[in-house]
């Protein structure tokens, strides 16, 4: 075989419901770690979340809501929000504080418009003010700042995760479209990592400079459908994206570097007809990992927290079609999984709380929002 494997099977332990339908709930990995798992709201279709500064959290569904949501489970949609387009693998999507959150109160929020009566459609991300000054949060300031440029056809591979990093630099993932090609055309938005500051403006040390004024806003190319993104403790960048059949990838971010879709991967296309391994061309950067089969990654942090001490530095990414909240050991420049904790949910989103808790939003209709602490 010339993929390596990952593949895992999981163990599950419950207090006596199905892990689906229990408010509280033990889960042992495929090394043996045990974490409780705690219910504490659900929602239709939630997508992503961030934690503000006094513990509570915005939560985003792809229909198109935004809701403030306490850590007891109470929740009051945000007022503001505007129309999104919705269906697919379109909708509302990422939702990231400002870095000087506490001071400007700004929230970054990424979602897909449609035009020409829905023919085609594209990524934006949009940032506006969180006032709490009232009764219920709601949204104001509300400008565009970076808009997804060709719209094409179709409903997939928007991408469109958000992340600063510690300079203060905007970072958006730009998925393919499924279009493939255009990974590699540097006069299309397409398969790219792009940078920005955080107004929307576009810096003058951005690596393609004299390729039109769309290259310029290009940190790296030829991706496929990154649905996750995150600094480490070094400034680091690291991004996973989705291969096409099986082959997902988890890569470091350099400045100016080409991941290589649609011309390497390794996995195959979906009609089975093979793609060259990366190493077989050198020229094209390589992940750090990858997974064959496949594990469909979605939301991505990178563990700094108090509450798992080993864990610190370590990576973990929300699975789709494999049902999985997978970790990944991360030490300087490589990664290895090594292990996952299943219990029959797909995991779209993962983020890490104030107080070193891990915490997951399942997918799909009826997704709920988990709280992930040691077992005592």
């Amino acid at each position: 075989m010339r993929h390596r494997t990952l593949f895992f099977a999981a163990a599950i332990a419950t207090a006596g419901l199905s892990p689906a339908a229990a408010q509280t709930f033990d889960v042992t990995s495929t090394a043996g770690t045990i974490l409780r798992a705690s219910a504490v709201a659900s929602f239709d279709e939630p997508w992503a979340m961030t934690f503000l500064p006094d513990g509570t959290l915005l939560v985003t569904t792809k229909p198109g809501k935004l809701f403030h949501v306490t850590q007891r489970g109470d929740q009051t949609a945000v007022a503001g929000m505007w129309e999104v387009g919705y269906g697919g693998q379109a909708g509302l999507g990422d939702v990231v504080l400002h870095p000087d959150f506490a001071a400007n109160g700004l929230v970054y929020l990424s979602n897909v418009e449609t035009l020409d009566g829905g023919r085609t459609s594209g990524a934006i991300v949009t940032r506006a003010r969180l006032d709490r000054s009232g009764a219920a949060a709601k949204l104001t300031d509300i400008e565009r700042i970076w808009t997804q440029q060709p719209k094409v056809s179709g409903q997939g591979h928007f991408s469109h995760r958000i992340a600063f990093g510690p300079d203060g630099m905007l970072f958006i993932t730009a998925g393919d479209r499924q279009k493939q090609q255009p990974a590699q055309d540097l006069t299309k938005a397409l398969g790219k990592v792009i940078r920005l500051h955080d107004d929307g403006s576009v810096p003058d040390d951005n690596p393609w400079q004299d390729n039109g004024d769309l290259a310029k806003t290009f940190w790296s190319m030829g991706h496929r459908n990154l649905l996750g993104i995150a600094f480490d403790s070094a400034g680091r960048l690291w991004t996973h994206e989705m291969g096409p059949r099986h082959g997902d990838e988890l890569n470091l971010i350099v400045k100016g570097r080409n991941y290589g879709w649609p011309i390497v991967s390794n996995g195959n296309h979906y009609s089975g007809i093979p793609i060259p391994d990366h190493e077989s061309r050198p020229e094209f950067a390589a992940p750090i990992a990858y997974w064959v089969p496949a594990i469909s990654p979605a939301g991505f942090v990178i563990y700094d927290g108090d509450m798992f001490p080993d864990w610190q530095g370590d990576g973990f990414l929300g699975g789709l079609s494999s049902r999985a909240l997978v970790h990944v050991d991360m030490t300087d420049e490589r990664a290895a999984e090594i292990e996952r904790f299943e219990w029959g949910q797909r995991i779209r989103e993962v983020e890490q709380g104030p107080d070193g808790a891990l915490w997951v939003l399942e997918d799909r209709a009826g997704g709920r929002l988990l709280k992930l602490t040691p077992k005592n």
